[in-house]
This record gives structure tokens, C-alpha cells and sequence, in this order.
């Protein structure tokens, strides 16, 4: 699963990196994203909208916003049937704005948290999907869940599951409100190289979503 991770790029960074023409929001760097938290979204309607989405999917019919503590995360392998997932899947997709992320190593007596992050430094955006939420009130809420799949060689250390990262060069194909092929886009969600990634042990005050500095992404002696 992926249950926090870090956007430590600044908005002109992530506007020059994923070509965006329209900000509706200037994002500040944020190292310990945990569920629940309002996120940083990159979708397409026309053109790319960088937008503020809440971590934690709500499907249009619910009626409780707890419903989404219950779906951060949406398997790569059911999302295009699954009814809470199907419709935003073929018509509701973006990209999760991150530089990193964190896994928890279980230990005899402790976990140890990793960050992950690509080799190059430079930030990529996990397969989302999104909803716009109505709730009793009236007021509309996006609502944001991560996809994720089996882990690759270097995750797998540490847990089983990992978000996807979609490729650059697939970014746009991903986002596109036009495409509908079921295949295509689940060919999307794969495992990104091992091979393109570093992974180091971090201070276990992430453990807390409260703590929320650039020391959360630090190495520490493993």
C-alpha cells in the first residue's frame, strides 16, 4: 500500500516538470502527506489543471466522508471493475503530485521507515483517481485515492505493494479524458524499474504524521 509520502519540489518546479499551463493552487513542500490531508493533483480538462484533492476517495454514493479513510489506496489489479473505482478509472484520472514516498520495514521488535525516491531527484506523479464528493450539506469536496501493484526488486525488501509511478513519456496518455481502452490503461500500471530508484532508512519520528520537516526524508544510519 502507500500510506504517506513526501512533495518536496517547489510549484515552479512541478510546473516546468509536468508542463503545466494552469495553476489553480501554489502547493508548498510537504514532507509527511499523510491520509485524510489535502494533496497536491495534476488532471486534464482541455488542458492540465494543477488542483487540491482530498487523500481518501469517497465514491459519489456515499453518505459519510469517513468513507474515504477507507480507500487511500485502489489495486491496480480490480480498479477497472471494482464499482467504487470503474467510472472515475475510465473518466477521472490524474496524477498524484510526489518526490518520494515511505514503507515500513517490519522488524522483531520495531519497523523501520525507508524513503523511496527516483535516482534522478526529480518529481513524478503516482496513478490517482479522483472524485468530486457532494456531501449532505451541499459542499463539494475532490477526493483522491493512489493505485498501487506488486512491489519491484527493491521494494519488495520491505513490503509487497507499491504505488505506481507512471512514466513520463506516459503522463499525458494516462491523463487523457479521451482515452477509454481498458487494456491500454491498465498496461499503465506496472511496477516502475528498481532500477531507476534509491531506497535509505529514515528517522522514525515520521511515524508521525506530525512531523512534518526536510530532516523526514534525511538518510539515517540503516
Amino acid at each position: 500500500m502507500c500510506g504517506r509520502f513526501a512533495r518536496s519540489s517547489t510549484a515552479d518546479v512541478i510546473m516546468r516538470e509536468f508542463g503545466v499551463k494552469k495553476r489553480l493552487i501554489t502547493p508548498e513542500p510537504s514532507y509527511n502527506i499523510a491520509p485524510s490531508q489535502d494533496i497536491a493533483v495534476l488532471s486534464s480538462q482541455g488542458e492540465k489543471q494543477l488542483v487540491t484533492c482530498r487523500w481518501g476517495f469517497i465514491p459519489s454514493w456515499a453518505k459519510d466522508p469517513a468513507t474515504g479513510y477507507k480507500m487511500i489506496n485502489a489495486r491496480s489489479e480490480t480498479v477497472a471493475e471494482k464499482p467504487a473505482f470503474r467510472e472515475a478509472f475510465q473518466r477521472r484520472r490524474c496524477l498524484v503530485i510526489a518526490d518520494g514516498f515511505f514503507e515500513w520495514q517490519k522488524g522483531e521488535k520495531k519497523k523501520t521507515p525507508y524513503y523511496i525516491h527516483l535516482r534522478s531527484g526529480r518529481p513524478f506523479g503516482f496513478a490517482g483517481l479522483y472524485n468530486i464528493w457532494t456531501a449532505p450539506e451541499g459542499e463539494r469536496i475532490c477526493t483522491c485515492t493512489i493505485i498501487t501493484a506488486d512491489a519491484n526488486e527493491l521494494l519488495e525488501k520491505v513490503h509487497d505493494r507499491m504505488p505506481v509511478i507512471i512514466p513520463k513519456n506516459k503522463e499525458d496518455l494516462w491523463l487523457d479524458p479521451g482515452m477509454h481502452d481498458r487494456d491500454i490503461l491498465r498496461g499503465l500500471l506496472r511496477p516502475y524499474p528498481a532500477a531507476e530508484m534509491e531506497m535509505y532508512p529514515v528517522s522514525p519520528h515520521v511515524n508521525s504524521p506530525k512531523f512534518n520537516a526536510a530532516a523526514a526524508i534525511k538518510p539515517t544510519a540503516g
